[in-house]
């Protein structure tokens, strides 16, 4: 798959500079205090530290790897990369930010609300994306938004790096 650059690290920071806004006035409106967040691996992890430092939250970050909750594993197959989840914090009753790079047909979300009820019940439970794009098969939302994409059916678009972050969009074979 050739990759096609399309928004650079300083780009994408600064989406994230409106995103954490945006959670802000999110919250003062919900009343949302003392919400944790919880990153989906590995896109949505980068996303999630970002936020998690701009917002100034004290809280350590959960981070889920949600690769034995998807509904596709038996397409997709073994993930090698499994990593595990880790939520130092109690979920139940707590306002929780999940937040992901990309959310797309909604199954991954999906996957990771699976997930963290395993570990209880929140009060509630916020979702952040830093690229929302068309093609949802599940009838998902995100309440926070970074950028909203339209891509053709065999296009994907999607986060790279760790200390240069990069958003690149290339086409499926």
């Amino acid at each position: 798959m050739e990759l096609q650059s399309f928004l650079s690290h300083e780009g994408i920071l600064s989406v994230i500079d409106g995103m954490a806004q945006k959670t802000r006035a999110l919250a003062e409106q919900r009343n949302l205090e003392n919400f944790a967040i919880i990153g989906i691996r590995t896109g949505g992890v980068l996303v999630a530290e970002a936020l998690h430092e701009k917002l100034g939250i004290t809280e350590p970050l959960g981070t889920l790897d949600i690769a034995f909750y998807r509904d596709d594993f038996s397409q997709i197959g073994l993930n090698p990369e499994v990593k595990p989840s880790q939520i130092s914090f109690d979920i139940d009753g707590r306002h929780i930010l999940l937040v992901d790079d990309v959310i797309h047909t909604g199954r991954t979300i999906r996957a990771a609300l699976n997930e963290i009820f395993d570990y209880g019940r929140p009060a509630s439970v916020t979702l952040a994306a830093l690229v929302d794009r068309d093609g949802r098969e599940l009838p998902v939302q995100a309440d926070i938004i970074g950028l909203e994409v339209t891509l053709t059916s065999n296009e994907q678009i999607k986060l790279t790096g760790e200390n240069d972050m990069e958003l690149v969009i290339g086409s499926r074979q």
